[in-house]
């Protein structure tokens, strides 16, 4: 939100009060440090009358990570749902950073606050007294801002627009604002903030993070999170669950600018330096990533939105799959099986689904699993809602009545999930589809939760928990799987998030066109995503909705390239809009691209696996932007439309009719898993491939486990057909690449070591007995 008109004007009717001298410093804890700052320099007695004061205070409850937190009037309402910091692995208790006056030592992170007269600023330096970033000059200001300025464009989107009789009004009244503007060096960049779908670095663009279903087409976002790092050794948390906005080198050319509607404001910055310690600092400041079973790393297919469907269609079309040895994990039932009209009632329809628990028993038989369609809204036709309206499990106006829209379904409520006995009954009519042989839940929407004329059961504030809701939605149905199945059947595939929601995966990345810049859009976010903190992430492969949403199936080289690009990612859909996904309905050859790599993705699971426990433990994403590998790589702090597959292979998606492959390659010698060729870096290459082929580059001295290809789920130590070595610094080198335990989830199961022997020939074995497995050393003639 932007405040000032250049550097000499404020907007109309706004006031601004910038923290502008230290009065006093103390200590309220021993892990804190609290200053109190006037707003204009004291030079008499009574300079301290009549003028607000901004207080500050620093704390650090974990090494490397420092809270800040500023405030106007301490007492000032705050009725925000807060996020569970720390969750699952509480700070240790012993642990205390170092205070010493106006300097706190946190890890290998030191903050200063400025006493000096008039020269109010906190700095952020790491352990060698490099400087991190600064709030400076107007660093931290108290604003009073016209009610109108507050009415973000955001906020007048579909979540208004859903509702029929109450609209943002103009109001002359004035509201308070907190704000802060981090410093930024030249040449800095700044990442995440959600799954964005522009540009992957952040700077010049004006974000409000306000959940909304907009499509992967505009500057909204299905996922805002709160959270950005940058290429300079840190990253910044807002502890914020109302819309937080930032303006990143767009008001201010130096600054990351950042403000929440209220009294206080609070941020933790995160020291690093490197990205995937950033991110791993992160992942213990608002949860780890869960980890997903092995089969949600299959191929899921998907009966898509609009199209017609039944136990035939659904029969033919895995008939059809299997006769073209094209691997599957999962099949998916979207919206409609459940009857038109009675979204969510979560019964089958029984005109095309008889017998439920029969057909998804011949699924089970197929050796599938099964993922059925839901979202948190109960249209009126729902047999659920009347029981939902009448014991108050819907969300309610301010005059006490039932919250109701006709945008999605028609006149439907929105489960309050604050309300214990809401969440219940929401949980035990998922747990009944659990009963009857359903696997896991697709969880749309979540964006399109009204702010206006609502009461919450908690009475949390409305607005605040727009973006929040999307965690307890998520997180209701990801803990009924978890008591049905164990948390090792665990998944989800959602669409809507906040912070925190990384612990309830999988995500995707909601509704694309099915062009090439919906492709490349598509990339983008789940780079962006993963640059906040989550790990595993899908798309819709071939796009959800062609232009115009016409009845058409994708374009065949889209949907082949699509493909390639889909089941190189974590996890992998088939789903569109109005017609399916099945890819003999685009050509012969979309049979055998989505056959090859389908298999291909299976064969890797040794390797997939491992990286997905990193990302469990760590927080750093599997998909992941280039500079995640390789931040001191210029050229690479700016890549968005490649990517590192884990962090041995290097992915380069095709995005033209031509089969053009234009990519950078960082330092070290790259080897094609698919044609074996080397590649040199530092360098960008140019090159054609046909349909079964694109760049997937094996790191230099890095070896690939490959094990079997007609499923993810199998156990991966004896089942290890090849080990693929990439280029290798000399020709002694040894290898070793760990093994993840099949039947431990989380846990690895011996280590594969490959060594030269004394006849010059290479060896592998794994906890000391040799393996079978056969070894391909890359090379043109040589390659899977």
């Amino acid at each position: 939100m932007k405040f000032t008109h250049g550097i000499w004007f404020n907007k109309e009717d706004v006031a601004i009060y910038n923290a502008t001298e230290v009065n006093r410093i103390s200590n309220p804890k021993t892990n804190e440090i609290q200053a109190l700052c006037t707003t204009r320099p004291v030079k008499s007695r009574g300079d301290t009358l009549n003028k607000p004061t901004v207080t500050v205070n620093l704390s650090s409850h974990a090494p490397d990570i420092i809270q800040g937190e500023a405030w106007h009037f301490r007492a000032g309402s705050n009725n925000d749902p807060r996020f569970n910091l720390f969750p699952g692995s509480d700070p240790d208790p012993t642990w205390q950073p170092t205070c010493n006056g106006n300097v706190m030592r946190s890890g290998g992170m030191t903050a200063t606050i400025n006493k000096d007269p008039a020269s109010f600023a906190i700095d952020y330096q790491d352990g060698n007294g490099k400087a991190l970033t600064r709030l400076g000059f107007e660093g931290i200001q108290y604003v009073v801002a016209p009610a109108n300025l507050a009415a973000l464009d955001t906020l007048g989107a579909t979540t208004s627009i859903s509702d029929a009789y109450r609209r943002p009004t103009a109001t002359n009244s004035k509201l308070p604002f907190m704000a802060v503007s981090f410093d930024l060096q030249p040449g800095e960049y700044v990442y995440g903030l959600g799954e964005r779908f522009g540009p992957l670095i952040r700077n010049g663009q004006a974000i409000d993070l306000w959940n909304e279903d907009a499509g992967t087409c505009t500057l909204y976002a299905y996922k805002n999170i709160p959270f950005y790092l940058t290429n300079k050794g840190y990253g910044v948390f807002f502890d914020h669950s109302d819309v937080v906005s930032l303006e990143i080198q767009s008001e201010k050319l130096a600054k990351v600018q950042v403000s929440v509607q209220g009294e206080r404001i609070r941020w933790h910055v995160i020291h690093g330096p490197s990205p995937k310690e950033i991110l791993a600092r992160y992942a213990n400041l608002t949860g780890h990533l869960a980890l997903p079973p092995a089969w949600t790393f299959g191929l899921y297919l998907s009966s898509s939105f609009l199209t017609d469907y039944d136990e035939k269609t659904v029969t033919e079309q895995l008939d059809g799959m299997k006769t073209r040895n094209i691997p599957m994990s999962v099949f998916h039932f979207d919206c409609f099986w459940m009857q038109a009209h009675s979204w969510t009632n979560f019964e089958f329809d029984p005109v095309y689904f008889p017998d439920p628990k029969g057909f998804l028993e011949k699924l089970h038989q197929r050796d599938l699993k099964v993922c059925v369609w839901i979202n948190s809204y109960i249209a009126q036709d729902s047999v659920a809602f009347e029981e939902a309206a009448s014991n108050g499990y819907l969300l309610r106006r301010k005059d006490g009545s039932v919250w109701q829209t006709d945008n999605w379904q028609a006149g439907m409520g929105i489960v309050d999930f604050t309300n214990p006995d809401a969440k219940k009954w929401y949980q035990d009519q998922l747990g009944r589809l659990l009963g009857i042989g359903v696997d896991t839940f697709k969880t749309d929407f979540g964006e399109r939760i009204p702010f206006l004329d609502v009461e919450y059961h908690d009475g949390k504030d409305a607005r605040a928990m727009h973006n929040y809701y999307s965690l307890l939605y998520n997180k209701a149905v990801y803990d009924v799987i978890v008591s049905k199945r164990g948390v090792s059947e665990a998944a989800l595939f959602a669409r809507s998030a906040t912070a925190g929601g990384q612990q309830y995966p999988v995500h995707w990345g909601g509704d694309c066109e099915c062009t090439w810049n919906g492709m490349a859009q598509t990339l983008r976010g789940g780079l962006s995503f993963g640059m906040s903190g989550f790990g595993f992430w899908s798309h819709d492969i071939g796009g959800f909705m062609s232009e115009g949403q016409a009845k058409t199936v994708p374009e065949a080289a889209i949907y082949k390239r699509w493909v390639q690009f889909g089941l190189l990612s974590s996890h992998s859909r088939l789903h569109g809009s109005a017609t399916y996904r099945v890819p003999w309905l685009v050509d012969d050859e979309a049979s055998e691209v989505l056959g090859k790599f389908s298999r291909l993705k299976n064969s890797l699971m040794p390797y997939l696996y491992a990286q997905a426990i990193e990302s469990h433990k760590t927080g750093v994403p599997i998909l992941r932007a280039m500079v995640l590998e390789f931040p001191d790589d210029r050229t690479c702090q700016t890549l968005d439309l490649q990517y590192m597959l884990g962090d041995s292979l290097l992915v380069a998606p095709i995005f033209n009719d031509e089969g053009v492959a234009d990519y950078y390659v960082p330092h070290g010698k790259w080897r094609g898993l698919l044609d074996g060729k080397l590649r040199t870096g530092p360098g960008w290459m140019t090159e054609t491939h046909d349909f079964l082929s694109l760049p997937v580059l094996v790191r230099q001295d890095k070896a690939i486990l490959v094990g079997l290809s007609d499923r993810p789920d199998y156990d991966w130590r004896s089942c290890i057909q090849k080990i693929v070595i990439g280029e290798l610094t000399s020709s002694d080198t040894d290898l070793a690449v760990d093994v993840p335990d099949a039947n431990a989830p989380g846990s690895f199961a011996g280590k594969v070591e490959i060594k030269k022997n004394n006849a010059g020939g290479t060896v592998a074995s794994i906890d000391g007995t040799k393996l079978g497995a056969s070894i391909v050393t890359l090379a043109e003639d040589n390659h899977l």
